[in-house]
């Protein structure tokens, strides 16, 4: 009997290894450099306050904000005024109280079907293209996308970065599986971070720039990527609690979007491991 429970032991950790090295195969062969950030012509300008077009400044551009808040949003126009009207009246009541505070809300529609560039756009009628802008992209490319998309034409530049979800959202089940995730995260990518997915995430302008422009997933677990990276770059991570309210409408699926994110996260691991995405090691970031 003990011999044959070694055999079938055997063979289950050569069929693991197996299964490991093929995986491993399978990431490396099919890993992209960097996703494709080419913009359509359209995605080059913004409309400002009076509907006429302007073009998108830059990233690199010198800083002329103190705070860029950025809200990727996808079939928003039904939550996306809850989430604008409550930060836009913090930022203005913010500078009312210190007349040198400067910020900038940057709305990217990720390809929505709905009314949400129309419904943003009134924000930016209400407070002017100077705080509220609205980036229409042609087609979807994820969240991670539209933010990554975002740090290649950021509206006039800030000296820190804010990417917010347009609604939170959170439910029993949703914690439940993210319980799994977590697992996942601290095994195979990131650890010391308790919530990977929270939608608050405050950079400085050259953290962002050096952490985005590194990113190759754009969909949900582009987050845990983007923690990945901040860790080899040894940029200092802090989190710090907020209040979080759910707001129905969410657009994540939670099963088949959660089963997504594990194979993401697999891969993030494998690529790096197996030299298929690469990091190069830059100077000291504050």
């Amino acid at each position: 009997m003990a011999p044959l429970l070694l055999q079938l032991a055997g063979l289950g950790a050569a069929l693991l290894a197996s299964a490991l090295i093929l995986i491993s195969f399978v990431a490396f062969i099919t890993a992209t450099e960097m996703p494709d950030l080419h913009r359509h012509e359209q995605e080059k300008f913004f409309l400002n306050a009076r509907g006429q077009k302007e073009t998108l400044p830059s990233i690199w551009d010198s800083p002329t904000k103190q705070l860029s808040v950025v809200v990727p949003s996808y079939n928003e126009e039904k939550r996306l005024p809850v989430m604008m009207d409550e930060a836009l009246s913090y930022l203005e009541k913010r500078q009312k109280q210190d007349p040198t505070f400067t910020y900038e809300v940057i709305v990217v529609d990720d390809g929505s079907k709905d009314q949400t560039s129309e419904v943003a756009f009134k924000y930016c009628q209400k407070y002017g293209s100077d705080k509220v802008r609205v980036i229409t992209l042609v087609k979807n490319r994820g969240k991670g996308g539209a933010i990554r998309m975002d740090q290649m034409a950021i509206a006039c530049g800030s000296r820190a970065h804010l990417e917010k979800e347009s609604i939170a959202q959170r439910s029993y089940f949703r914690t439940l599986l993210m319980y799994g995730f977590h697992f996942l995260v601290w095994f195979l990518c990131v650890k010391g971070i308790r919530d990977t997915q929270c939608g608050f995430k405050l950079l400085t302008r050259e953290a962002a720039s050096r952490t985005f422009s590194s990113l190759h997933i754009e969909r949900w677990a582009f987050d845990v990527e983007l923690l990945y990276i901040a860790q080899f770059f040894k940029i200092p991570i802090a989190e710090i609690a907020v209040n979080w309210t759910e707001i129905e409408g969410s657009k994540l699926v939670p099963f088949w979007s959660w089963l997504q994110m594990g194979k993401d996260l697999l891969f993030i691991r494998l690529r790096y491991l197996t030299g298929a995405w690469r990091l190069q090691q830059p100077r000291k970031v504050n």
